[in-house]
């Protein structure tokens, strides 16, 4: 089995119900690693834990809520009690609010002057859904790092790995709270990655560009399996002219993750996008 010295470790994974991050939940139980598959909704964390089970591997499903630390606390102690402490943290909650959304990619002088009912320009902006995704995104990542790297200090070998976005190098149009955020998490890994340098921490993220999932299939494509208008420009600006699919995320996780590929890379937010961050347009 190749990357055998993660056999037997502790893999923490937040947002482990959903599709990318029961994606690296999987990958890392099948090479050895104990999984904690975290979520909010709990039932799904329960089906990616049986799946990782079914398979051969060892995995426990935790309801948690990663902006209550109460709720974060209560998960520390059952995944230190069932599996031990936690080695491999993989901050993988967020998501974005249709609150903190616009409707349009620009604005234009008839939205003020005359504004369509369907329409909501940047000065609909609801402050609490802006609130709601900060805090989801960044806060999410800060305290569960807080709960979680108490047991990692000292360690050797921990690792943290961070979920950012393709977004945090280029804000797309229309989704302006879920852009900064990511943002936000891309700034704090490098700040995370010099904060615990000196306890044997290494901090590192991933950034997905756009995927492909049967989840959002159908913001992707029309009825008939053509590409939707946004899908289109999104191809259009990705020089690898596809998008990505779960398993493209395995060897940049495995990558970061093993101290024998990456013992001296931290602070680095590796994009996975097929060259859209690169990309200028012409």
């Amino acid at each position: 089995m190749f990357h055998e010295n993660l056999k037997g470790r502790v893999a923490v994974v937040t947002g482990g119900g959903g599709v990318l991050c029961s994606g690296f939940a999987k990958d890392l139980a099948s090479l050895g690693v104990k999984v904690a598959v975290l979520d909010l909704r709990e039932e799904a964390a329960q089906i990616v834990a049986d799946e990782i089970i079914a398979a051969g591997g060892t995995a426990l499903a935790v309801g948690c809520n990663v902006l209550e630390a109460e709720s974060l606390e209560a998960a520390r102690e059952k995944v230190n009690a069932v599996l031990g402490t936690c080695d491999i943290l993989i901050n993988g909650a967020g998501g974005n609010s249709p609150l903190g959304t616009t409707t349009k990619e620009t604005l234009e002088l008839k939205d003020m002057a005359e504004k369509a009912d369907d329409v909501k320009t940047f000065f609909d902006l609801d402050a609490k859904g802006i609130s709601f995704v900060f805090n989801l995104n960044f806060l999410g990542t800060l305290l569960t790092t807080q709960c979680f790297a108490k047991d990692m200090v000292g360690k050797e070998n921990a690792t943290i790995l961070n979920v950012s976005s393709m977004n945090s190098f280029k804000p797309l149009t229309k989704i302006p709270a879920y852009s900064a955020a990511k943002a936000a998490i891309s700034n704090f890994t490098q700040w995370m990655a010099v904060h615990f340098a000196d306890v044997g921490i290494r901090v590192n993220a991933i950034a997905p560009g756009f995927f492909s999932t049967i989840q959002n299939a159908k913001l992707l494509y029309n009825e008939d399996g053509s590409l939707t208008e946004r899908s289109n420009k999104i191809i259009t600006h990705t020089p690898m002219r596809r998008f990505g699919v779960p398993a493209d995320l395995t060897g940049a996780l495995v990558f970061l993750c093993d101290e024998e590929y990456s013992g001296f890379v931290t602070g680095v937010v590796l994009p996975v996008d097929g060259g859209f961050s690169a990309y200028s347009g012409v």
